[in-house]
C-alpha cells in the first residue's frame, strides 16, 4: 500500500508541475483515501487547490496538515497562502508568524509574511485612512481633500526586503504591522483580536508607548477601567525611559483622566488632566479640566447641603435681625442658603436684611430667586415691591404688589403697598413731597436735629448711608423717608 501511495503522490506532483490541477487533486485524493494520516498528502493537495484558485478547500487541507504535524513549517506556509487568497490577511499573517516559531529563518515563511504585510497595508489604504494610535475620547480630525494627482508622479519606493533588514529594523517593521492589524480589528470592535495584535507588537518592540496606549484604548471601550489605567501607567513608564514624544505621554495621562471621569472620581480625573496639560496643552484637555473643576465644585456644594444646619443658621439670622444687627443677620442667612439652597424663605429673609441696609440691588436679586423657587410665595412679591418702592421704581413696585394680590386678594400688606405705589406713580414730585410732609411721623423725623445732620451728611457723602444703617433706629427712619418719596438712594 505504501508503494501505491507514493506512486499516486508522484502522479499528483507531475500533474501539479504541469499545471493540470484537477488531475493533481484527483491523484492526491486517491492517495489520501489509502493513507489519511499522511500530512504531506494534505499539504500537496492544498497547494493544488490554491493553484486552481480554490482557496477555501486549500485552507481546509492546510489546517488538516497542521493538525497532523503541528511542528512542520510548510503546513503554516500553505495555510498562509490559502488565507491570503481568501483576503483573510490577519489569518494569513498569523499563520506565517506561527510557522516562524518553529523555523525562524525559513525563507518561504519570511517572504510570505513580507508579502502579506504589503497586501495588508495596500488593502487598508484602499479602505481609507490607516488608524494610528486610536484615542476613543478625541475624535479624529476630518481628512482634508487630496490634491489632484499629477500626470507624472515619481515611482513609489519598493517595499523593503525583510532579509535586508537589521534585527532592530525587523522588530520595528513587524511591530508596526501588528499595530495596524490591531487598529483594523479595533475599528471593527473585535477587541480580543485587537489586544492580541497590540500585545504581539509589544513582543516585537516593547519600547513604543503607542502600543500601550492602544491596549488602554481597548480596555476603555470594554469598560475595564482598572486595566486601562494600568496600561496607561505602564505606557508612561516606557515613554519616560525611551524619551517618547511628550504628546504621547500627555495622551496617556489624558486617558487616565477620562477613565476616572467615567468612574465619577472627578478629583483624580482633575489631577491627571493637569498632568496631561503639563506635558502638552490642547483645547480638548483644557476643556476636560474645566469640566472636572465644575463637577468638583458641584459635588462639594451638594455635600454641604444640610437642612437641619440651615434651620439653625436661619434662627441665628432671625435673632440678629430682631436686634437690628442686619450685617450679622445677612451672614447667617447666607450660610443657611448654602446649607439649603432650595428654600425660598431664606432668600426672602436675606432680602429683608438687604432692604434695611439699603442694598437694594442685592435684595432685589434675592427676591427674584425666591420667586423663581416658589412662584406662589407671596412674601417674595411683597418684599420685591418694597425694594422697588425704595428704588423709586413705582410702576414695577405696583406690578409686584399686583402679583401678590393675585395670590391673596385680602393681604393687607400687599393692598397697602399697591395703594401707595399707585398713588406715587400718578402724582408729580411736588405732590409726593406735599403728601409726605402732611404725615406727622415724617414731620417728626425731619425736625430731629440729629436726623437733619445725618441727611445732610448722606447728601454730601453717599457712602455714609451704610454706616448709619447699622443703627436700627436710624435705619427705620431712613426707610420711612424712602417709602414716602422724600429721599432716594441709587
Amino acid at each position: 500500500m505504501e508503494q501505491q501511495v507514493n506512486e499516486l503522490k508522484e502522479k499528483g506532483n507531475t500533474a501539479l508541475n504541469a499545471e493540470k490541477f484537477d488531475e493533481a487533486v484527483a491523484a492526491y485524493t486517491e492517495a489520501i483515501a489509502l493513507d489519511s494520516q499522511n500530512h504531506v498528502l494534505f499539504s500537496n493537495r492544498s497547494a493544488a487547490y490554491a493553484k486552481a484558485g480554490k482557496f477555501a478547500e486549500a485552507l481546509k487541507d492546510a489546517e488538516q496538515t497542521i493538525a497532523l504535524n503541528p511542528t512542520w513549517p510548510k503546513g503554516y506556509s500553505r495555510k498562509g497562502a490559502a488565507a491570503a487568497g481568501l483576503h483573510d490577511f490577519m489569518k494569513a499573517f498569523e499563520a506565517f508568524n506561527e510557522g516562524l516559531k518553529y523555523d525562524p529563518t525559513n525563507a518561504v515563511l519570511l517572504q510570505g509574511r513580507q508579502e502579506i504585510t504589503a497586501s495588508v497595508l495596500s488593502y487598508m489604504q484602499s479602505q481609507g485612512d490607516i488608524p494610528m494610535d486610536i484615542d476613543p475620547q478625541m475624535p479624529r480630525a476630518r481628512r482634508a481633500p487630496s490634491p489632484p494627482r499629477r500626470t507624472a508622479e515619481p515611482a513609489k519606493p519598493a517595499e523593503p526586503r525583510v532579509e535586508d533588514m537589521s534585527e532592530d529594523e525587523k522588530k520595528k517593521y513587524f511591530a508596526k504591522l501588528e499595530k495596524e492589524l490591531g487598529n483594523a480589528a479595533y475599528k471593527k470592535k473585535e477587541f480580543d483580536d485587537a489586544l492580541k495584535h497590540y500585545n504581539a507588537a509589544i513582543e516585537h518592540d516593547p519600547t513604543d508607548i503607542t502600543f500601550y496606549n492602544n491596549i488602554a484604548a481597548v480596555y476603555f471601550e470594554r469598560k475595564e477601567y482598572e486595566e486601562c489605567i494600568k496600561q496607561c501607567e505602564k505606557g508612561i513608564e516606557v515613554g519616560r525611559e525611551n524619551r517618547s514624544d511628550f504628546k504621547l505621554i500627555a495622551k496617556s495621562f489624558a486617558r487616565i483622566g477620562n477613565t476616572y471621569r467615567k468612574l465619577e472620581n472627578y478629583k483624580q480625573a482633575k489631577i491627571y488632566f493637569e498632568k496631561a496639560m503639563s506635558e502638552h496643552r490642547t483645547p480638548e484637555i483644557k476643556t476636560s479640566l474645566s469640566e472636572m473643576e465644575a463637577k468638583i465644585k458641584e459635588q462639594e456644594r451638594q455635600a454641604y447641603i444640610n437642612p437641619e444646619k440651615a434651620e439653625e443658621e436661619k434662627e441665628q439670622g432671625n435673632h440678629f435681625f430682631k436686634k437690628g444687627d442686619y450685617s450679622n443677620a445677612v451672614k447667617h442667612y447666607s450660610e443657611a442658603i448654602k446649607r439649603n439652597p432650595d428654600d425660598p424663605k431664606l432668600y426672602s429673609n436675606r432680602a429683608a436684611c438687604y432692604t434695611k441696609l439699603a442694598a437694594f440691588d442685592l435684595g432685589l436679586k434675592d427676591c427674584e430667586t425666591c420667586i423663581k423657587l416658589d412662584e406662589k410665595f407671596i412674601k417674595g412679591y411683597i418684599r420685591k415691591g418694597k425694594i422697588l418702592q425704595g428704588m423709586q421704581q413705582t410702576s414695577k413696585a405696583s406690578a409686584a404688589y399686583q402679583k401678590a394680590l393675585e395670590l391673596d386678594p385680602n393681604n393687607a400688606e400687599a393692598i397697602e403697598g399697591y395703594r401707595q405705589s399707585s398713588m406715587n406713580f400718578q402724582r408729580n414730585p411736588q405732590e409726593v413731597l406735599k403728601n409726605a410732609m402732611s404725615d406727622p411721623e415724617i414731620q417728626q423725623i425731619l425736625k430731629d436735629p440729629a436726623m437733619r445732620m445725618i441727611l445732610e451728611q448722606m447728601q454730601n457723602d453717599p457712602n455714609a448711608v451704610k454706616e448709619h444703617l447699622q443703627n436700627p433706629a436710624i435705619a427705620d427712619k431712613i426707610m420711612k423717608l424712602l417709602e414716602s418719596g422724600i429721599i432716594q438712594i441709587h
